[in-house]
C-alpha cells in the first residue's frame, strides 16, 4: 500500500492576466536578470504551507471559506530585492483589508496546527529569482482591485513549476 504524495500548498492573491502582462513587459525592460517568474505564476502569497498531506486539503478549503475580508485595491509601487536575490514588487502602504485577511488566515492555520513562518508578513509579488541586477529603476504603479483569494498547488512539470488554483473565495464588496 503506497501513501499519497504530499501536496505543496499556499494561499495567495492571483495577479490578473492583463496586469501580469504589463508587469512582465516592465520587468523585461529594466533587465533584472535571474530566473523570471512566468506570467501565469505571478501572485502575492498570503501564507505558504509547504508540503502537506492530502488529508489536510478539506480542512484548508473549509478554513478559506470561513475567512471574511473586504475587497481592496492593491498598489505595488516599489521594487525590492529580498532574501537571496528575489526581485519583488511591494506596496508602500499595506491596505488594512489585506492585513486583516492575513491575520485571520494565520490565526486559522495556527488553530489547525500548521507551522507558520515567524517573520512578519511582507506583501510582495516575486518578479525574478536569483536577480543579478540591482535595478535602481522605480517601477510604475501596478494596481489591481483584489476581489478574491485562493488556495494553490505548486506542481513540478516537465516545463518547470506551475501553480494551479484548487479553490478561490470572494472578498466582500464594501458598502458605501
Amino acid at each position: 500500500m503506497s501513501a499519497e504524495k504530499p501536496l505543496r500548498l499556499f494561499f495567495a492573491l492571483p495577479c490578473p492576466h492583463a496586469l501580469g502582462d504589463a508587469i512582465c513587459s516592465w520587468r523585461e525592460s529594466v533587465g533584472l536578470g535571474g530566473k523570471p517568474v512566468e506570467q501565469a505564476n505571478l501572485h502575492l502569497t498570503l501564507a505558504f504551507l509547504g508540503s502537506q498531506p492530502v488529508a489536510k486539503l478539506d480542512g484548508l478549503k473549509e478554513l478559506g471559506s470561513n475567512l471574511r475580508a473586504d475587497a481592496f485595491t492593491l498598489r505595488l509601487d516599489q521594487l525590492q530585492i529580498i532574501g537571496n536575490g528575489f526581485a519583488c514588487l511591494v506596496p508602500t502602504l499595506v491596505p488594512p483589508p489585506l492585513s486583516q485577511l492575513v491575520e485571520q488566515l494565520r490565526a486559522g492555520l495556527s488553530v489547525h496546527d500548521f507551522a507558520l513562518d515567524s517573520r512578519p508578513f511582507l506583501p510582495h509579488l516575486t518578479l525574478s529569482r536569483e536577480a543579478q541586477a540591482r535595478s535602481q529603476s522605480k517601477p510604475p504603479v501596478f494596481e489591481w482591485r483584489v476581489e478574491c483569494f485562493g488556495l494553490y498547488l505548486s506542481e513540478n512539470t516537465a516545463n518547470g513549476v506551475h501553480y494551479r488554483e484548487l479553490q478561490n473565495w470572494p472578498l466582500t464588496t464594501p458598502v458605501g
